[in-house]
């Protein structure tokens, strides 16, 4: 009895709690392209949250706070249409696994600190459009992109 208890609460424990495991910040790639997928280099842009903004010139890799809401973004750059995205937030596996192994209570905690969500690890902003990018999408091209390898 005294090992199934110990076995259910360290189950609970570690299964996945992103207050425990996970990082407040998610690094992500930023690039700005014109329409034609021409990169526009340089160009500044505005990332921003319920958690925090950050600004950043293209390309580059920047930090940001995870969080529930979603991440907008706005670049801009002389001679070219500002670009405008946003970037969809997700649970992450951890969040489930708070819900049913821990009673909720972890997913509580990283509902609120932002620590069991995710943004799409690549941030494409194009010049002149208004786009939405999805990390649900992101993962579904990675699992179609591991097929494919999978079969050479």
């Amino acid at each position: 009895m005294r090992l199934t208890i110990f076995s259910i609460i360290s189950l609970a424990f570690f299964s996945g709690c992103a207050s425990i495991t996970g990082s407040s910040d998610q690094s992500l790639s930023l690039t700005t392209a014109d329409k034609y997928g021409i990169a526009v280099e340089e160009a500044k842009c505005t990332l921003r949250n319920d958690k925090g903004g950050w600004d950043v010139k293209s390309p580059s890799f920047v930090n940001v706070r995870r969080s529930a809401g979603d991440l907008s973004v706005v670049c801009k750059k002389d001679g070219f249409p500002n670009g405008l995205l946003k970037a969809i937030s997700r649970a992450g596996g951890g969040m489930f696994g708070n819900i049913i192994l821990g009673g909720g209570i972890g997913a509580v905690v990283d509902h609120a600190s932002g620590k069991g969500y995710n943004y799409p690890d690549e941030i494409p902003v194009v010049m002149g459009e208004s786009i939405v990018v999805d990390r649900k999408d992101q993962n579904k091209q990675q699992n179609s992109g591991n097929a494919g390898d999978e079969s050479k």
